[in-house]
């Protein structure tokens, strides 16, 4: 079995925002995956729905067949790098505004290509 990957990193949007899209779709076939994130409305959906098109794109390029019944085999949802900004406050305070990223990883189980 190869695995097939696709990432996204550097998204611009915080990690904790995705995984739970990303626990809902793991383990499961691809085209149900695809299925579970294109009807929900939140924007990690989307994320991560992109990056699982991708693999499943990465798939069919190295030849894969029946690419719609591989199985998810690994997501990875990591955190990146933040922007750190300043926010000025009451009596010469500041507090720290926090941009976070993420990177997002899909792993699928393929079977041996030529």
């Amino acid at each position: 079995m190869a695995l097939i990957t696709a990432e996204h990193r550097y998204a611009r949007i915080s990690a904790s925002k995705v995984r739970p899209f990303a626990n809902l779709i793991r383990g499961l076939t691809t085209e149900e995956g695809v299925h579970a994130l294109k009807y929900l409305p939140n924007r990690g959906a989307r994320v991560l729905e992109k990056v699982l098109k991708s693999a499943i794109a990465n798939c069919e390029d190295r030849g894969a067949r029946n690419v719609a019944t591989l199985k998810i085999s690994e997501i990875r949802i990591d955190g990146g790098p933040m922007f750190k900004r300043i926010q000025p406050r009451a009596r010469g305070m500041a507090y720290t505004i926090r941009r976070r990223s993420a990177h997002v990883s899909v792993l699928i189980d393929a079977p041996e290509v030529q």
